[in-house]
């Protein structure tokens, strides 16, 4: 599944910060029968490339799989070889994003003011991560889509939830990163899926 795709059927992606590889697929499970069709493994978890070599087996054709805080073009490589489609970044590398593109895969890096958005346009990037979203606000994201170019797809991540998102989808944000919202190291397989449900049902609500 694409990038594209799994945000057709719902603008969220999950971060399964902290995860491991032997309990991934329980909790990917319950995402996708929730309605979360995108999961981001950070690379601050435990084994990640084997979690995300997991999850590609597995739900490749039915969840947009990759791996968050990606920092270097080796570690995109390494991401790529393991079956991830998606390379999210909190911050603006270029060489992170040109590599994610030469390989055929969908960068997100992570970007706060104008330039750094341009930044990342320049190296191919077209969707564009706000983060920390809640440390600039829905006013920021409105302000700065007036010169972004319009296939520029600007996410919410970092203290969003979905008490919170129709905010940020009036400024023109159309797709989110949620972290805790879904998922703390450690919660239950139950919990991950009542938690996906109310950011599903919220999602639903924005369309």
């Amino acid at each position: 599944m694409t990038l594209d795709d799994a945000l057709a059927q719902c603008p969220v992606v999950a971060i399964v910060r902290g995860i491991r590889p032997d309990e991934v697929l329980d909790h990917a499970a319950a995402l996708l029968e929730a309605g979360v069709p995108g999961i981001e493994v950070p690379l601050n978890s435990p084994d990640p490339i084997e979690s995300v070599r997991a999850l590609a087996t597995e739900f490749g054709d039915r969840m947009v799989v990759g791996a968050g805080t990606v920092l270097t073009p080796e570690r995109v490589e390494a991401v790529a070889q393991a079956g991830g489609r998606i390379i999210i970044s909190p911050n603006t590398r270029p060489e992170v994003i040109r590599r994610t593109v030469e390989l055929g895969l969908d960068p997100a890096p992570g970007f706060a003011t104008p330039s750094e958005a341009f930044t990342a346009i320049e190296a191919g990037a077209r969707h564009l991560k706000l983060f920390p979203a809640a440390t600039y606000g829905s006013v920021h994201v409105k302000q700065i889509k007036a010169v972004l170019p319009p296939e520029a797809v600007v996410w919410a991540v970092g203290g969003v939830g979905p008490d919170s998102m129709a905010e940020w989808w009036a400024a023109g944000c159309r797709a989110f990163g949620l972290g805790g919202e879904l998922y703390r190291a450690g919660q239950s397989v139950a919990e991950t899926r009542e938690k996906a449900r109310r950011v599903v049902e919220a999602a639903r609500a924005l369309r």
